[in-house]
């Protein structure tokens, strides 16, 4: 078992899907000469060819189009758009399409595509490169949204989503991509993707959640350990479906949450966990449900995002006031 950086894992979890099944293709924007632009792919055309491994010309529509046609004659399409904010060029293949054409076909055609895309603030990127737009595909029924926050997940999930015969949206955070290790096994393992994690036990509140602000969760759990405070971190690694029963168990057990997301506010991941939480286990809570997202306005650029960006801080704060409430 190696310890890898949260990049180098989904990069193993990629080589270990096209070893094990022919059908397997990576293809999109500079993925195979030069490794792709954060080098997630880099080796694998050399290993596996041109046939298996391609770049494509700088068009999100047509990469993912590409995707639909080959789910349909029985590949497992890998597309990478090069980041999520070039999404929006291609919406129409990911929520009219692939998403639908299982329900279309009454289940007869499957739709495995992964399409990976890397997000997130906090590496100070240019413009449409850094957004967090899962709340725009969660709502979309048929497509499954994850995202790992570490690198055991990353690879794991990486392979469930090349398994799957769901068309899957799978989100790696920039930010993490090379500032963790964590110890990965070799081969191949799984990681289910509508499950969410108890990443830290606790009993007096409860943080929920995803990507690079559970890392900014377990900040703030470490420091009020030495307060004699136990929050339990939950990392929903899902985005859809959610898993609200891993959250209902801790909520039992706290009777305290806080919801933390890194996107903005407005129609959030966060507001579906709360709406879940105030439907379905309202009588477990002894305070409101705490929550913590960036502001309602476009995604800043640069060094902008500094101020921006919610972070370990702004958890504690709000976590203080739920506990105090």
């Amino acid at each position: 078992m190696a310890k890898l950086t949260y990049i180098k894992a989904i990069t193993d979890g990629l080589d270990q899907v096209l070893q094990d099944d022919p059908k397997t293709l990576i293809f999109g924007e500079d993925v195979g000469k030069n490794g792709g632009v954060f080098r997630t792919t880099v080796g694998l055309q050399d290993k596996y060819g041109t046939d298996r491994v391609f770049d494509t010309p700088l068009a999100e529509s047509g990469i993912l189009g590409l995707s639909i046609g080959l789910a349909l004659t029985g590949w497992r399409p890998i597309p990478e758009i090069q980041f999520m904010g070039f999404t929006m060029e291609a919406v129409d293949s990911i929520g009219g399409q692939m998403s639908r054409n299982r329900f279309r076909m009454s289940g007869d055609v499957s739709m495995p595509i992964t399409i990976r895309t890397p997000f997130g603030g906090g590496t100070h990127t240019a413009e449409l490169h850094g957004d967090s737009l899962e709340n725009l595909f969660v709502g979309i029924p048929g497509l499954r949204v994850v995202t790992p926050a570490n690198p055991y997940d990353a690879k794991g999930m990486v392979i469930s989503a090349v398994e799957n015969n769901d068309p899957v949206l799978f989100m790696e955070n920039l930010k993490l991509y090379r500032s963790m290790k964590d110890e990965v096994p070799d081969g191949h393992y799984t990681v289910p993707l509508d499950k969410a994690k108890v990443v830290r036990e606790g009993s007096d509140i409860t943080i929920v959640a995803y990507s690079a602000e559970v890392n900014e969760a377990l900040k703030v759990a470490d420091k009020l350990e030495k307060e004699n405070i136990s929050v339990e971190v939950i990392d929903l690694r899902s985005l859809s479906p959610i898993d609200t029963e891993t959250i209902f168990n801790s909520i039992d057990k706290t009777h305290k949450v806080v919801v933390a997301q890194e996107a903005q506010k407005m129609a959030g991941v966060g507001a579906q966990v709360a709406s879940a939480i105030a439907e379905d286990d309202i009588m477990s809570l002894d305070a409101p449900i705490g929550r913590v997202s960036a502001p309602d306005s476009v995604f800043p650029f640069a060094m902008a995002e500094n101020d921006w960006l919610p972070n370990a801080d702004d958890i504690e704060a709000k976590v203080r006031e739920i506990l105090n409430y």
